[in-house]
């Protein structure tokens, strides 16, 4: 018997939840796009989108997803047989790099492996090594969407600065914005790329670019930009069509405008960013409960480098590929495949899942994901320890 008919629940990471105000607001007729309306809200959707990456500098919206911002990045960055070096700590890292590499980018990879951060003394020697400056930028990915390793932004700036080396600062933040801190200003950051269908708790479809002065002025003179891509007409041009390029992305931005509200004038940036550290550890709490009894561990094992928007864990013997079958079918809960951790057809590809808690979650969305998963476990006869969820409900009575 399926458990499932009702409101579904899709923990997986991006697209997120999207919240029923958010959906009502983009449930309008097609707006004129002359008019002062959509150009003034816009103009509001410009300052908040500033706001929350902690920038005074530029942003660029793209209709667009994440790969997208990727490219966008690489274009304005780069010409052929520039050089970049990029620091990776999963599979999304991996694929940045080979973005660029097949953009023409001559890219120097520095591998961390699938479950621990950026060692950033390792970027420092690579750079303090090259004495001619060839590299052009550091990139990172802030939060790996797959490994769900979260990277420190500001000892990647510390480790470039101490070796006295110009390079630009390059964020992936696709997993983290909007969940996770980012103080774009302070910590240094040249150049930062979103995506709508996560923390900013939207639909896919539009990407964002935060863009300094120092990589504005770099894009300049970058061989690989192209029109659509170039993100200079998108920052600086006062024409409305200008910022995307053509047509806007209107009902996007109706729903954009709704989500930045919900963040930044109701419940608080900081708030936000609370309520998915709270919620992850309840979590976390509760994996290393179920695998003090069976063959279940978290994928990062340094509580300091785990992800605050989504958790990826391991239960073996192919027991999370059974379990988020059963989850689908039986309890309406749907989680994310274990992305980029074994390769189809390796003895080991079922053995991963990931957990999302990014964006619209609250904790009973999240401590009923945790006991359905528990009642699959049990219903599938997957090992696990017990007080699964006595943990979990403590840690966030601990935090809240």
């Amino acid at each position: 018997m399926s458990l499932a008919n009702g409101r579904p629940y899709l923990a997986i990471p991006g697209p997120s939840v999207v919240p029923d105000r958010v959906l009502a607001a983009m449930h309008r007729p097609s707006p004129n796009i002359y008019g002062d309306d959509i150009h003034d809200m816009a103009r509001s959707i410009f300052k908040d989108l500033l706001r929350i990456a902690g920038s005074t500098a530029h942003v660029a919206i793209y209709v667009t997803n994440g790969h997208g911002t990727w490219e966008a990045a690489i274009a304005n960055l780069f010409s052929r047989g520039d050089k970049a070096l990029l620091a990776v700590t999963g599979h999304f890292g991996r694929g940045w790099a080979e973005w660029a590499r097949r953009m023409g980018v001559d890219v120097e990879t520095v591998e961390f492996g699938g479950g621990a951060a950026i060692d950033a003394t390792r970027i420092e020697e690579v750079l303090a090594a090259d004495r001619s400056h060839r590299i052009r930028a550091v990139m990172m990915t802030h939060v790996d969407t797959a490994s769900t390793v979260r990277n420190d932004i500001k000892a990647v700036r510390a480790a470039i600065d101490a070796a006295r080396h110009p390079a630009l600062l390059a964020v992936d933040a696709i997993a983290s914005l909007g969940c996770e801190e980012i103080l774009f200003d302070e910590w240094g950051i040249d150049v930062l790329i979103a995506a709508s269908q996560k923390g900013l708790m939207l639909p896919p479809g539009l990407g964002f670019v935060w863009v300094s002065d120092k990589a504005l002025e770099t894009s300049r003179n970058a061989g690989l930009c192209t029109p659509y891509w170039d993100w200079k007409p998108r920052v600086l041009d006062d024409q409305f069509y200008r910022y995307f390029a053509g047509t806007a992305p209107t009902h996007h931005l109706f729903g954009l405008r709704e989500a930045l509200t919900m963040i930044l004038d109701e419940e608080g940036l900081a708030s936000v960013w609370r309520r998915h550290r709270v919620l992850a550890g309840a979590i976390w709490a509760a994996f290393e409960t179920w695998g003090r009894g069976g063959d279940i561990a978290l994928s990062v094992a340094d509580r300091a480098s785990r992800a605050h928007s989504v958790t990826g864990a391991r239960i073996g013997a192919g027991g999370a590929a059974r379990l988020r079958q059963w989850l689908e079918s039986t309890a309406g809960v749907t989680l994310g495949i274990g992305l980029g951790m074994a390769q189809p057809g390796e003895p080991t590809y079922d053995d991963f899942l990931r957990v999302a808690h990014m964006g619209h979650v609250n904790a009973h969305m999240t401590l009923g994901a945790l006991a359905a998963m528990e009642a699959g476990m049990r219903a599938l006869a997957i090992p696990h320890g017990s007080g699964a969820l006595d943990a979990a409900a403590a840690a966030l009575v601990a935090e809240a």
